[in-house]
């Protein structure tokens, strides 16, 4: 029988003994080059088949909501002939919103779209979905709504199987090369058993399957995942920091949850609020409410920015339609979106309390939080704070005046109190790095100025006080001349 010997020419070695180069070539530099380059090809054509695999799966879920969608409209197609079709719509979305638990997207494997941000919730993909929809159905402007949005629903369905396809034909593609090669990796050695099987004396009514335990030789050793890191944990979000709510929408958020008829007058006067970045606005001061201890303020905080999400969701008469809704005794609309309210709120809450919970283990380990502070150095002088006139034809004032106005308000608020002590507090909830760059421009600024202190002494105080600095100065003198 002839022996086979094919399959070794899948073989993919890293480093041949017998490679001829170029006499001018150190040859063991070029083998070291070869097997950089066939790694690097490998471990990046595993990671887009992992990429690949992440993002079938989260066009999966996205397909799952919009076919619910899809199905729901066709459904109450008959009622959209008779009854106000935007209220029918509505009765269709939130019929179609999926369970709250399933509502985050899966967890990115590691190294996959590791610069960009996490996946926003299928529900804000959704709403994202139902803003283009909608501002394609007012460009086109159809006889009948209804139809045309139950049309460019189904063309975004397939838009998103199409693009499914294509991951799938790309994904076998790699697959089929990453198999073609036999490496170190893919090598079994069928007689290794990471257990022992032990017999042990059947009891008399066990089953048979229960007459034999498995004990691990190594029980805490993982086949898939041999060298798994938990990720850090940080205190705060920096992505958080781009997103900021517009003095609008911050007035918006005051408004009281019950005071509907209040609120529809104000997105009425400011309708430029109703975008998603004035819903994440205000979902950041909720999250930064409750780190301060402000549960009642978040949760309106919350509830708030729903609503908007809500309203631009709903599409043109989104805002007139939901305020109908809402207001109606005993409409099913209430409960899905309070329960949206409630389950959201929570997951912030949760959250901060975890981020506080870090931050008093930080504090209390004993090595004490660092801080930047202002304190003058020489004795008998103090820092004094002036700020930079609004109208001056200097050059320096002027510079100095737009960087004092662009302080944070509480930073503006604290400057112009005088109090060297109010500034240090503002300074202390600071991290350092922001804090030194803001003492920096303080001094750019000129706001700050060491001056000689003027010491009252015909008051009890002052006396003390002037006694001190003797002290001081005597300590000094003695410490300059010891003899």
């Amino acid at each position: 029988m002839p022996v086979d010997y094919s399959k070794w020419d899948a073989l993919e070695l890293s480093d041949d003994s017998d490679i001829e180069v170029h006499p001018n070539v150190d040859k063991r530099s070029f083998i070291r080059a070869k097997q950089n380059q066939i790694h690097q090809e490998r471990q990046q054509r595993k990671l887009q088949i992992e990429t690949l695999k992440y993002e079938r799966l989260i066009n999966d879920g996205l397909m799952k909501r919009i076919s619910g969608l899809l199905n729901a409209l066709k459904a109450h197609a008959a009622e959209a002939e008779t009854r106000n079709p935007a209220e029918v719509a509505f009765q269709a979305v939130m019929e179609s919103a999926g369970n709250p638990a399933d509502e985050k997207p899966p967890p990115r494997p590691e190294g996959v779209h590791a610069q960009l941000e996490q996946p926003p919730t299928y529900t804000k993909m959704m709403a994202t979905l139902l803003d283009q929809v909608n501002k394609e159905l007012d460009e086109k402007k159809p006889e009948n709504r209804y139809n045309a949005m139950v049309d460019e629903i189904g063309v975004h369905l397939k838009k998103v199987e199409e693009l499914q396809q294509e991951l799938l034909k790309k994904l076998a593609e790699l697959e089929k090369e990453e198999g073609r090669k036999i490496t170190s990796e893919g090598i079994h050695e069928g007689f290794n058993s990471s257990h022992v099987a032990k017999s042990e004396p059947s009891a008399s009514g066990t089953k048979k399957a229960d007459e034999s335990k498995v004990e691990l030789i190594n029980p805490n050793f993982s086949m898939s995942k041999p060298a798994e890191s938990k990720p850090s944990t940080t205190a705060e979000d920096d992505d958080d920091k781009e997103v900021e709510a517009s003095p609008d929408a911050r007035k918006f958020a005051y408004i009281k949850p019950g005071d509907y008829r209040e609120s529809h007058s104000y997105i009425g006067s400011h309708p430029h609020i109703l975008s998603e970045k004035e819903t994440d606005g205000l979902l950041i001061m909720a999250f930064d409410a409750q780190l301060d201890g402000k549960d009642d303020f978040a949760r309106q905080c919350v509830h708030q920015a729903l609503l908007l999400q809500y309203c631009r969701a709903l599409g043109k008469d989104g805002v007139a339609l939901f305020f109908k809704r809402i207001t109606t005794k005993g409409h099913q609309a209430q409960d899905v979106f309070y329960k949206d309210v409630q389950d959201t709120y929570y997951r912030i809450k949760n959250r901060a309390a975890e981020i506080n919970a870090q931050r008093e283990a930080d504090g209390g380990s004993g090595e004490g939080v660092e801080q930047i502070q202002l304190h003058a150095v020489e004795p008998g002088t103090e820092i004094k704070i002036k700020i930079p006139p609004e109208k001056s034809e200097d050059e320096g004032e002027k510079r100095g005046r737009e960087i004092f106005e662009g302080f944070a308000p509480d930073m503006q608020k604290a400057l112009e109190s005088g109090s060297l002590d109010k500034v240090n507090e503002v300074l202390g909830k600071m991290k350092v790095a922001d804090a030194e760059e803001v003492v920096g421009l303080l001094s750019e600024a000129g706001i700050l100025s060491l001056e000689e202190q003027i010491i009252d002494a015909t008051t009890e105080e002052g006396q003390k006080h002037l006694k001190e600095m003797e002290e001081q100065a005597a300590l000094e003198s003695y410490a300059d001349d010891p003899e």
